[in-house]
């Protein structure tokens, strides 16, 4: 077995580090274009005093840092050696310009590869099975099937950049996440349209949850997201043309409270129509307002649902009160809703009745802000037999 390098202190050395004879120490290293150099200093860590009579200078460790973190659009410093945590780390700092949730998202996952021993391994050591026994690793760990597939997402990115960069010639998280999980997430159901119906008419007559009646009818008449509905405010109706108009989001995060974001997507900044059940129920909300003091948020003021605090709603108000809500409904019914009713499930639904109702697939996609047509075209996919008769005995008619 081969002994640790050691220097004259009886400290072990790392990769690339030596001690000259006279005592000074040493990094070898290869630059940008290939070429080997080396760095020196009198001091291995901070903390080490520099020799009488030589030249104040940092720590050879130091130095060290310095290299990595100068050395970031060209092959690493470390090149196969650094870790996937130093790989993840340069990947995001040379994409910086992302919003507060991906920031966060990232956090996560860094954390995660810290506390795994992936995240400690070299690049040039992960092969395509370390990979899938992270994955395997990650869901023995309680983390849900999207999530996982999420984060290999973004494994695989940081690994192609390291392609890219000629650190590696393949990329071991280039595989299928459906080749090593099962996806055990609870299919996402929207209501059939005597569920909407019925679930309408409970609302509209429940005396605790009336007074979520016209947020919960808005939702299923336009498709929007939660966040989207939290960001209203007064100036966002159109009522002469009849719109809505979508162009941030209202988000809240334990660090920063509530804050105003752009919509998720390019794609999800659109005028959405109201129908005449979105227009009314519109109308109501201006004429049941509370007339509270105006909370100006980001620039925006006059939010159109507010807690009551006078404060606007977030996305977590609204799981909070659908989680009660489809308690109490299950209780009075014998069909119980789908076993995942949420906020989303509104949204969900719109789409799906939409889809059925023969809506063009562009428009759709436009009015639910899908930054892929694959998206909307998914929900073509839940048509019942019930409507892929009517669509049948429609084309018939016409035939």
């Amino acid at each position: 077995m081969s002994q640790k390098r050691r220097d004259s202190k009886n400290r072990i050395l790392q990769l690339r580090e030596s001690q000259r004879p006279d005592g000074r120490y040493q990094y070898k290293y290869t630059d940008a274009i290939g070429a080997l150099r080396f760095t020196y200093s009198w001091k291995l860590v901070p903390t080490d005093k520099i020799p009488a009579g030589k030249r104040p200078d940092i720590s050879l460790r130091e130095k060290i840092r310095q290299l990595q973190e100068d050395l970031d659009d060209v092959i690493d410093t470390l090149g196969k050696k650094m870790t996937v945590c130093q790989l993840y780390a340069k990947y995001i700092r040379q994409r910086n310009n992302v919003k507060r949730g991906t920031k966060n998202s990232r956090k996560q996952l860094m954390v995660l590869l810290s506390k795994d021993k992936l995240g400690v391994t070299a690049i040039e050591n992960v092969k395509l099975s370390h990979a899938k026994e992270w994955a395997l690793r990650m869901q023995a760990n309680g983390l849900a099937y999207h999530s996982i597939q999420n984060y290999k997402r973004t494994l695989k990115a940081i690994f192609y950049m390291a392609v890219q960069d000629d650190c590696l010639r393949k990329n071991p998280f280039d595989f299928r996440i459906s080749e090593v999980l099962h996806d055990n997430t609870e299919p996402k159901v929207p209501l059939s349209p005597e569920q909407e119906k019925e679930f309408l008419n409970f609302i509209q007559y429940d005396k605790v949850y009336l007074k979520y009646y016209d947020e919960v009818v808005i939702l299923l008449e336009t498709g929007i997201r939660i966040s989207e509905l939290s960001g209203l405010t007064v100036t966002d109706l159109d009522f002469e043309n009849r719109f809505i108009r979508i162009d941030h989001q209202l988000l809240r995060s334990t660090k920063d409270g509530c804050y105003i974001e752009t919509p998720k997507t390019d794609s999800s900044f659109r005028q959405v129509p109201m129908t005449t059940a979105a227009y009314k129920a519109f109308k109501r909300v201006l004429k049941n307002g509370r007339g509270a003091e105006p909370v100006m948020i980001d620039g925006y003021s006059h939010f159109l649902f507010l807690n009551r605090n006078g404060l606007p709603k977030v996305g977590a108000n609204y799981d909070s009160m659908f989680q009660g809500l489809v308690k109490k409904y299950n209780k009075c019914h014998e069909e119980p809703l789908p076993k995942i009713t949420t906020p989303h499930t509104m949204r969900h639904t719109f789409c799906t009745r939409m889809a059925n109702a023969g809506m063009n697939p562009n428009a759709l996609q436009y009015i639910m802000g899908h930054a892929s047509i694959l998206m909307t075209l998914n929900y073509y996919a839940h048509a019942t037999f019930n409507s892929a008769k009517a669509e049948m005995d429609r084309l018939d008619a016409t035939a």
